[in-house]
C-alpha cells in the first residue's frame, strides 16, 4: 500500500517493489532451515521476542530511510523478522494438534494486513508515509516484551514444548483420532515417492503465496493505474481484500462442526480461478474490486489448512522441519513471483496483473490436484481438518 507513495520519495519506477520484496526474502529463507532448531535450543517465546526486536529495527529503517538504498539495506533484517515469526509460530501450532488455533493465527495474519493498508492511508492523507513504519516498529516492539515477559514467566523447558514435545503430546492425548496413522503416515512409502511429495509440496506453497501476494500488493497499483481510483479507494480496496482473507479465515474458526481441509482447500482454488478471471475480464471498476475481494476470500483457508494438514501427510517428525520449508518457500513465492510480475509490469503495462494471476491459480489448482495424488489427506486423521 506505501509503495507508490514511496517509490515517488525516491523516484523509483513501480517494478522496484520486486527488489524489494526479494531482498526481504533473502533473511526469510535463510533462517527458515533454522526455526526448528532454534525453537528447539532457545524456546518459541524466546525466537519470538528477537523477531520483533528485528523487526522494529527493520521499521524505524523504512521510516527514516532518505532513498532506497536503505530500504534494501534493512530489508534482510525484516526477513529474518518474518521468517521466525512466520516459521516458529506455524510449525509450533501445527505440531501441537491444534487446527483451530491454527486458523486464528492465519485470521490474525491477515487483520494486520487488512489494518495495515489503513494505517498507510491515514498517514499519507496526513502528508507522509513514513509514520506508518514507525506505528508498525511500536507493534513489534510491544509484541518482543509480551514474548519476554511470557518466557519469564514459564519454566524454559515449557517454553520449549511446542518444539520439542509435540509429538508425545499428541499421540498420548487420549483423543480417538490419534492413530499410529496418523503420527507417521509415510511409513511403507519410498524414498522416490517422500521426496516428491516434500518437493511438491513447497511448490504449492510456494504458488500459493506468489498468487495471494501478487493480488494483494499489486492490488493498489492496479485499482490507481488501471482503474483510475483515487488513493483513498485504493486503500478501502485494498482493506477489502485483506479484511476478506480474514473474515473467512476467522468464520472458518467458530463453527462447532469442522469444515474438512480437503473441501476448503479445493474449493478455495477453484472459486479463486474464477475471481482471477473477472479480475482479468476487467468488467467495471466496482466488480473489478469487488473480484479482488472474492479472491481474498477463495484464498483464506487454503494455507491454513495446507499447513494443518502437512503432519498427516509426510508425519510429525518430517513435518517438524518441513513446515519451516513450507514457510520459506512461500515466503521465495511471494517476493520472486511479485518480483516477476512487476517485471512484467514495467514491460507492458498494469493490464498484465490479470492474465498473470489467472495464470497462478491455474498452475496451483494443479499442483494442488498432483500433491493430493501423492499424498491424499486421510479422512481418519481429524486434527488435520480446518477448523
Amino acid at each position: 500500500m506505501a509503495w507508490p507513495a514511496m517509490r515517488h520519495s525516491f523516484g523509483e519506477p513501480v517494478g522496484d517493489l520486486g527488489l524489494v520484496l526479494l531482498i526481504n526474502t533473502a533473511g526469510a529463507v535463510v533462517v527458515a532451515a533454522f526455526v526448528g532448531r532454534l525453537i528447539h535450543s532457545l524456546g518459541t517465546a524466546a525466537v519470538l521476542a528477537v523477531a520483533g526486536s528485528c523487526a522494529a529495527l527493520g521499521g524505524i529503517g523504512y521510516a527514516v530511510a532518505p532513498g532506497l538504498w536503505l530500504v534494501l539495506s534493512v530489508g534482510p533484517l525484516m526477513g529474518v523478522a518474518a521468517g521466525m515469526m512466520d516459521g516458529g509460530l506455524n510449525t509450533a501450532v501445527a505440531l501441537s494438534g491444534r487446527p483451530r488455533l491454527l486458523n486464528l493465527l492465519h485470521g490474525c495474519y491477515g487483520l494486520g494486513t487488512a489494518v495495515g493498508p489503513l494505517v498507510v492511508t491515514i498517514a499519507i492523507v496526513a502528508g507522509s508515509w513514513r509514520p506508518a513504519y514507525l506505528v508498525l516498529a511500536a507493534f513489534d516492539l510491544v509484541t518482543a516484551s509480551c514474548w519476554i515477559l511470557y518466557r519469564r514467566s514459564v519454566p524454559a523447558q515449557a517454553a520449549r514444548a511446542p518444539a520439542a514435545g509435540s509429538d508425545a503430546a499428541h499421540v498420548g492425548s487420549g483423543r480417538a483420532d490419534d492413530t499410529a496413522e496418523t503420527v507417521e503416515p509415510v511409513s511403507g512409502w519410498t524414498r522416490r515417492r517422500v521426496v516428491a511429495v516434500l518437493a511438491l509440496g513447497l511448490i504449492v506453497f510456494f504458488l500459493y503465496t506468489g498468487l495471494e501476494v501478487s493480488a494483494g500488493q499489486r492490488e493498489t497499483s492496479y485499482v490507481r493505474g488501471q482503474l483510475g481510483l483515487s488513493a483513498s479507494a485504493a486503500g478501502l480496496a485494498a482493506f477489502g481484500y485483506w479484511g476478506a482473507l480474514t473474515a473467512v479465515r476467522i468464520g472458518l474458526a467458530l463453527p462447532a462442526k469442522p469444515v474438512p481441509a480437503h473441501t476448503v482447500i479445493g474449493s478455495g482454488l477453484l472459486l479463486s480461478i474464477v475471481a482471477s478471471g473477472l479480475i482479468w475480464w476487467q468488467p467495471g471498476p466496482v466488480v473489478t474490486v469487488l473480484a479482488f475481494a472474492v479472491l481474498g476470500a477463495a484464498l483464506a483457508g487454503v494455507f491454513p489448512a495446507l499447513v494443518a494438514v502437512t503432519p498427516h501427510r509426510i508425519g510429525h517428525e518430517r513435518a517438524r522441519h518441513a513446515i519451516a520449508w513450507q514457510v520459506g518457500a512461500a515466503a521465495v513465492g511471494g517476493s520472486a513471483i511479485s518480483a516477476v510480475i512487476g517485471l512484467l509490469i514495467d514491460a507492458t503495462s498494469l493490464a498484465v496483473l490479470g492474465p498473470a494471476i489467472v495464470v497462478l491459480a491455474v498452475l496451483l489448482f494443479f499442483a494442488n490436484m498432483g500433491l493430493a495424488r501423492l499424498a491424499p489427506i486421510r479422512r481418519s486423521s481429524q486434527p488435520a481438518r480446518v477448523p
